[in-house]
């Protein structure tokens, strides 16, 4: 009788789960259809890319690609460089002053500490549109304007809100009888960081490392505010740069230099999907 009952509620349960795998499949397709498109588009000819929705490119060619990657008047290559560059700067700064700056609010005892924790949550709801004329204004002061200098110096100055948090409620999360055993050997708060602190917030940094990279490599409003030169546009800027020229009618090159936008990104995020998501768990949890 129960063997009869558990097969009979089975039998229920499985249109169940084939409908809720067809929901999840059609789900995919839509947000995976888009960026199929995109791939086959670009190896499109020119004539052909929009004639149909079909993402096969039936009569393949590279000339988008050799024909997109000088088509702004630079190189491609100098936009992916000078965002690489940007994006990793970043990435170095976020890590060393997010960390130095969640150390501090999660571990040492200082005056009004709450409160400047409040109001470094509160920056968090100031979109960038309300603080650019400011901050603009002190960076041409400063002749930093069209340079690579006012996207990666305030990074070096726990500049991001949103990693800090992330990293004090990981920090929260390590049981603090490691500092104090480590007090007790003579460690200062520097030595207390380096050996046991900073060694256990791996999962936390790579999550900084991996979020900051993309960010940062697909920023676009940033980056048009700052910089003028050519020679210094990074991709999203060199992909706006690309429309201009073409003026709306060149989407062959334009679509290929997208797919080579996606892929420094795509292969980041595959590297770190593991690691990435342990970390957001983990910083989860025990928050």
């Amino acid at each position: 009788m129960a063997t009869r009952t558990t097969a009979g509620r089975v039998t229920r349960q499985a249109p169940k789960h084939w409908r809720a795998h067809v929901v999840l499949l059609a789900g995919v397709v839509v947000m995976i259809y888009p960026l199929v498109w995109l791939v086959g588009a670009s190896f499109k000819p020119e004539n052909q890319i929009f004639s149909t929705l079909d993402p096969v490119p039936w009569h393949f060619t590279l000339d988008n690609y050799l024909s997109g990657w000088t088509a702004t008047g630079t190189s491609f290559t100098v936009y992916l460089a000078n965002s690489a560059v940007v994006a990793l700067c970043v990435v170095v700064g976020n890590i060393v002053s997010c960390s130095l700056a969640a150390y501090a609010f999660a571990r040492l005892d200082f005056a009004f500490r709450k409160l400047w924790f409040g109001l470094m949550l509160g920056t968090l709801m100031l979109p960038f549109q309300a603080t650019m004329i400011p901050q603009y204004t002190i960076f041409f002061k400063l002749n930093w304007v069209n340079t690579f200098l006012p996207l990666v110096v305030p990074q070096f100055l726990a500049f991001d809100s949103f990693f800090i948090f992330l990293l004090v409620q990981f920090i929260r999360g390590i049981p603090r009888q490691l500092d104090e055993a480590a007090a007790i050997d003579g460690a200062g708060h520097a030595r207390v960081f380096f050996s046991v602190i900073l060694p256990l917030l791996r999962p936390a940094l790579i999550t900084t490392a991996v979020l900051t990279f993309i960010w940062t490599f697909n920023d676009f409003l940033r980056q048009l505010v700052y910089l003028s030169d050519k020679t210094r546009y990074t991709v999203p800027l060199g992909l706006n740069s690309f429309i201009d020229r073409a003026s709306g009618s060149s989407y062959g090159g334009m679509l290929a230099m997208s797919v080579v936008t996606l892929v420094p990104t795509v292969v980041v995020f595959l590297v770190s999907q593991k690691r990435l998501v342990d970390g957001v768990a983990n910083t989860g949890i025990k928050g």
